[in-house]
């Protein structure tokens, strides 16, 4: 019961998760781009040294994943609701 209750809590307030979501990514990227919290001399790829890479992979990697399963889905693993009433 006090799962539901935390679920509706968070639910009914959507917009301030939301919103707290944003700030927490903000922070993440800001902490990326100050060059005295994260050391990047021994970064392995030339890449690595610019400022918000790893946050723009896990971004475009989401991306793909999220578009290549839609198009699995719509390569016939998804099926019509009435799929099976015929």
């Amino acid at each position: 019961m006090k799962l539901v209750r935390f679920i509706d809590f968070f639910r009914d307030r959507l917009k301030l998760v939301i919103r707290g979501c944003y700030v927490v990514l903000a922070l993440l990227v800001l902490i990326d781009a100050l060059p005295f919290l994260v050391d990047k001399q021994h970064a392995h790829t030339s890449a690595e040294k610019f400022p918000f890479f790893w946050a723009a992979f896990g971004f475009l990697g989401c991306v793909l994943i999220i578009l290549a399963s839609k198009a699995f889905g719509k390569a016939g693993i998804m099926k019509r609701e009435d799929y099976y009433d015929e």
